[in-house]
């Protein structure tokens, strides 16, 4: 008997990384969407944020061709993960907190027509963390050279010896991996509290040009927030914070991340063309 080729050795081990993987994830039903996802704790499962509708009852697909019904413990539009609960008698999924290096191979295991599925192609993108459109911090950027359907974001992303390295979701033109260090960051914040906290001023702020820079104008205050109770009104134009010149109204927003509340922040501030100083104590963004 002849040995095998190596392109046959590879065949074979590729599809023992998908047959251990495969009974650990799930397809996932809510309403007018179909999507991915995977055990994560016994009882909790993790999917894609953005394949997950915003209303109507969610069900859990399981290998067994079982349906179970789920509740959303807890959802994260920033870092596209969502965090579920539903009775899955399915193994947990170990995650390794290795980024995999550019051209490496990768198999998304996820699930399509409520049927296991898997999907091979390379890395084409292996880097530092970077910010989210919706201002979310990803840990790593990871992007592969794979075609996904919809029904298979939130999909498990597995290097070549069968580690998970993250959840595949669909981007703009690409696919894209939220890293294990994000998701084992955010999903116990869901899971204690169903929700990420995220800094808040309680101000509503509009770019104006100055002679020596960028300026953000308060349209509004909330009379609720920390800013109001700090002094700030509308019409103030905030220049610098702690002392650092201001480069735009997204940049302060992006300042606001979770460690965030409940820090003192120096606002220098023009009113009326004299400048003014303020301490203000980053609150926690309301859930509305």
């Amino acid at each position: 008997m002849t040995d095998p080729s190596p392109l046959s050795s590879l065949s074979s081990a590729l599809a023992e990384v998908v047959a251990r993987t495969a009974p650990s994830v799930v397809s996932v039903h809510s309403h007018r969407a179909r999507a991915t996802g995977f055990v994560w704790k016994s009882g909790l499962i993790i999917t894609a944020d953005e394949a997950l509708a915003d209303e109507g009852e969610v069900e859990i697909g399981l290998a067994d061709g079982r349906r179970v019904a789920a509740t959303i413990a807890g959802r994260d539009h920033t870092t596209d993960i969502a965090l579920l609960r539903a009775e899955a008698a399915a193994a947990p999924v170990k995650l390794a907190t290795t980024v995999p290096p550019l051209g490496a191979l990768s198999v998304v295991v996820a699930t399509n027509r409520e049927t296991p599925s898997a999907a091979l192609g390379l890395v084409s993108a292996s880097g530092k963390g970077w910010r989210s459109l919706r201002g979310g911090d990803i840990d790593a950027r990871i992007e592969l050279d794979v075609r996904l359907r919809g029904s298979q974001q939130g999909g498990l992303a597995l290097d070549a010896s069968g580690e998970a390295f993250g959840m595949a979701v669909l981007g703009p033109r690409r696919v894209l991996v939220i890293p294990t260090a994000t998701i084992e960051r955010v999903a116990p914040q869901l899971e204690a509290r169903g929700r990420i906290a995220r800094g808040y001023l309680g101000l509503g702020l509009q770019p104006v040009r100055l002679d020596d820079g960028i300026g953000a104008m308060v349209m509004n205050v909330d009379k609720a927030g920390p800013s109001a109770a700090a002094g700030i009104r509308q019409g103030d134009v905030i220049v610098a914070v702690n002392g650092q010149k201001l480069s735009g109204v997204r940049a302060l927003s992006r300042t606001l991340g979770p460690a965030s509340v409940g820090a003192v922040v120096d606002l220098a501030v023009h009113r009326g063309g004299e400048p003014v100083s303020f301490k203000v104590t980053v609150g926690e963004r309301p859930e509305a």
